[in-house]
Order: C-alpha cells, then structure tokens, then sequence
C-alpha cells in the first residue's frame, strides 16, 4: 500500500491538514484545527492523523508543512500563537523520512499554478507570458508578496519580503493619510495599511480627517458599514483597493509578473463586488511610461480556499524548495 504523505498550512489561529497521495496534487481528508486547543504541532498533527485514520501502516512518511513565520533554520518560532519546535525533533516525533517546512506565501505562490480556473475571478484581463514571472499578493493579517517561476523541471518560487516596502502616496488624500500615520507610527510600509487591521485603521483616519465618529471597532464592521451605505466607510473600503491596486502594479514591475498577478488571501474574494467599483484597475495600470507594461498583465482574484495546501504539496518533492 502506498503511504499518503501529510501536507499543512498553519497560522496563527488555525492548522489546516491534509493528506495528499504521491505524485499528485488534490488533497483529502481535509481539516481545519484549532491551534489554541493543542499545546504544539506534534500533538496537533497526532490529533489530525487519528481523525482520519491515517496511522500505524498507513501513517506518513512524508510531510510538507507550511507556517506563518520565517523559515530560517531548525528552530521556527510561530508569530501569532505559541508553538515554537525544531523541525528534527518533528520529524523524529513522528517518524518522518522527509519533513519540510516552508513559509506560508511560498507555500501560495507554489499553490497557484495548480488552481483551478473555475477558482479565479479576472480583474484585469490581459495576455499572460508563457514562461514569465507571476506575482502573488494578498493581504491579510499582513501583506504576503511572492513571485513564482517556470523552471525547466519545476516551479521556482521566489520569496521576498514586499510588504514591506515604503508606502508612496500618490494623491492629495493619501498625502495626508501618510502624515496621520506617521504621526503615530514613523515610518509607514504598505503592509501597515493593506492587512486586516490596516483596513480598520485606514478606516478610523478617515474618521479623524473627515471630523466624524467612527462607528466601526473591527475591518468586518468596516465591511458591512461600507455595505450597508456609510459615507466614510464606503471611501475606506475604495481606498484601500485602490492603494493595493498601486502596490501591486509596483510588485509586478519590480519582478517582471508578465506571467499574470494573483491576489490570495482571505479578505479579496469578500470584497469581488467591491473591486470593479474601486480605482484598483487604474492604479494597478497608470505607471507613466510603462503603462502599456502593465495595463496588458491580466489580473485575478483567486478564490480557492486551499490554496496553500496545494502549495504544499508542490513544494513536497518540489527540489527547488529547500
């Protein structure tokens, strides 16, 4: 019998497990488990194999997990909860002959070329390059910024750290959006902005500039107010969009994204209906005297859920992953 191998994507909040059978892509027995209700990753992943019954004889052999953290060395320190384990003593604890672990936007810029087309959404259309670079961005609890590459055998990722790049207002408002935030915070990068939280505290700027009371105290109140007619939270919500729409036609400059631009993450297929209302398409494509660069590279909103699973399982036997 051949064994299934384990593939994961962990966050702060939630483990998300599943088994994926070798040499191919789709995965099973698919679970979502609380990280507060298990004391570390081995027991998690005890758990998770006794819910499926993939243990004894049919326990794996071989996992891919990814985690919302830096991926440096043996030690990974998870940012937002409080597992901390040496990736050897994972792989001894549970018997593995292959163990890797990898950064969780890796793990969604691997995902993306195995996504199905029924799971995107276009944005922009244009004519993707066969062989080109494609950017993956998303915001989220931060701002994950990726490329991926066609190799000659297997897909390259290529990591970088591009949420956190200088914001660059671009108007008269976001001019004075920079000096709120910098009066609070100092220096300002995208991320602080384009996230869960930055779209709360874009949200309260608009409040302090437009001299109203804010109403909202969380980004999915900010939503539904938006939703629901308010005046500064509609503005919040469009303006935010269109700032990602500039940071990402930055991105994709930087790295060449002939090959097409993805936004991932959990807060843009919320916001489809959303999109064609905001200045995102014009942002993303006036760059001056590259506007023609960008205005061809198609845009897509991808709105599968298990993204980063399937990027696990790329990078599994993936030998351009370390």
């Amino acid at each position: 019998m051949t064994r299934p191998a384990l593939i994961g994507d962990i966050g702060g909040t939630n483990a998300r497990f599943a088994l994926v059978t070798p040499g191919a892509f789709e995965p099973h027995d698919i679970l979502s488990l609380p990280c507060a209700a298990y004391p570390g990753l081995v027991e998690a992943i005890r758990d998770y194999l006794e819910r499926v019954g993939a243990v004894g004889d049919a326990a794996p052999l071989e996992a891919c997990l990814a985690f919302a953290c830096p991926i440096n060395s043996d030690r990974i320190k998870m940012t937002n909860n409080p597992w901390s384990f040496s990736r050897a003593e994972v792989q001894e604890a549970l018997g593995l002959e292959l163990f890797k672990a990898i950064n969780d936007f890796t793990a969604q810029a691997l995902g993306v070329p195995h996504v199905a087309e029924d799971e995107l959404v276009e944005v922009q259309p244009g004519e993707a390059v066969p062989h080109a670079t494609r950017l993956v961005i998303g915001p989220g609890t931060g701002l994950g910024v990726a490329g991926v590459f066609p190799g000659r055998h297997a897909w390259i990722p290529l990591p970088t750290e591009g949420g956190h790049v200088t914001f660059a207002p671009t108007d008269e408002r976001e001019h004075n959006l920079l000096r709120h935030f910098r009066n609070r915070y100092g220096r300002i990068s995208v991320e602080r902005l384009l996230c869960g939280q930055g779209l709360l505290d874009l949200y309260l700027a608009h409040c302090s500039l437009k001299g109203a009371n804010p109403a909202c105290t969380s980004p999915a109140e900010v939503t539904e107010a938006a939703a629901s007619g308010d005046a500064v939270a509609r503005d919040t919500l469009l303006r935010f969009l269109k700032i990602l729409g500039d940071v990402s036609g930055d991105a994709a400059l930087t790295l060449g994204a002939r090959g097409g631009v993805y936004l991932c993450g959990g807060i843009l297929p919320r916001l489809l209906d959303w999109l064609p209302q905001s200045r995102f398409r014009e942002a993303f494509a006036t760059k001056g005297r590259m506007s023609v660069y960008t205005a061809d590279i198609p845009v897509r909103v991808v709105t599968a859920p298990w993204t980063g699973l399937l990027g696990a399982a790329e990078a599994l036997h993936n030998e351009e992953v370390e």
